[in-house]
């Protein structure tokens, strides 16, 4: 496989993931994105300059997550490698539920697809196998790579995913702490069992998700309960627990975003004041630039409808 373009730019979005009870299934584009621009080299020389989040502690050469996700879809199409200076302007929150990492190797990968001679050979397929490789589930990559709500699962073909067709007036509110929370953490809290009648109790939740995001928004607050996997969080991340209890309380559809420590709130068009005033009662109101006087940024990014994007320069 040859190289085929040697300047690419790639925007990609934010995702949360779960959505509640849709634990390592549902997931979530948010119009809020990274833009990187890609240029190949004829040395070997890797040089990543970093604008925005992460700007002070991102590795700056080959471990940097682009280049590795770049390296890895060359690899995989046996394209040859080359030497790569990148230009990374991050607004993608790290460390905070928002799918850091799975939007970044995304990135890479749309950037390889590119920089190759032949596209194809890196499809949407096999770019969520690609991704799936790096994250071990492809819940965040899934929304990053095609947009919109998605669902996720493997089979013996590896890591598939669908687009549910999302209705109109859903609107998505993000709400992040200052803290952050490693995804191993979050992770390495949950029991490896859980009772099989809470299993059952969100497996229904989940289904019933998918029919208040395609038709019934109205159905939002029941539709995001979960017992699998939040509150075993709280020892790890309690404010956030916290606020989610407290909005669904209010009659908000409030969950975890992902691993955490932010929060998604699933709202409509129609009660978004709504929502904002109840996130405004816990957290007090927030100034020009979205942060509260407690700490938290509150984001109104509405819903990525389109994924990942690359042009050649």
């Amino acid at each position: 496989m040859r190289l085929g373009s040697d300047h690419v730019r790639v925007r990609v979005p934010a995702t949360s993931a779960n959505l509640g009870p849709g634990f390592d299934s549902l997931g979530l584009a948010l119009a809020h994105h990274d833009e990187i621009e890609v240029r190949a080299l004829g040395s070997t020389q890797v040089v990543v300059e970093v604008t925005g989040e992460g700007a002070d502690d991102l590795p700056a050469g080959e471990d940097h997550l682009v280049v590795r996700a770049i390296r890895a879809a060359l690899d995989h199409v046996g394209a040859p490698q080359v030497g790569l200076h990148l230009v990374c302007h991050n607004a993608i929150p790290h460390g905070r539920g928002m799918g850091s990492s799975a939007s970044a190797v995304v990135a890479g990968i749309l950037a390889a697809r590119l920089l190759i001679g032949d596209p194809d050979a890196l499809d949407d397929h096999t770019a969520l196998q690609i991704a799936n490789a790096f994250e071990g589930h492809p819940d965040n990559a899934a929304p990053a790579l095609l947009g919109g709500v998605t669902v996720a699962w493997t089979d013996d073909q590896g890591a598939r995913a669908s687009v549910l067709p999302v209705h109109p007036e859903v609107v998505p509110l993000v709400l992040v702490p200052v803290e952050r929370c490693a995804t191993r953490t979050a992770r390495g809290v949950l029991p490896a069992t859980v009772p099989h009648a809470d299993a059952a109790w969100t497996a229904g939740r989940a289904a019933l998700l998918v029919q208040a995001l395609c038709h019934r928004p109205d159905l939002l607050l029941p539709a995001t309960g979960d017992r699998l996997h939040q509150d075993y969080r709280a020892g790890v991340m309690a404010t956030t627990v916290e606020l989610v209890r407290g909005l669904r309380a209010a009659g908000e559809a409030a969950v975890v975003s992902g691993a955490g420590p932010s929060v998604l709130v699933l709202t409509t068009v129609s009660t978004i004041g709504r929502a904002e005033a109840a996130v405004a009662e816990l957290l007090g109101p927030s100034g020009p630039d979205g942060t509260t006087r407690s700490g938290w940024r509150v984001l109104r990014p509405g819903i990525a409808r389109t994924g990942a994007r690359a042009v050649r320069v």
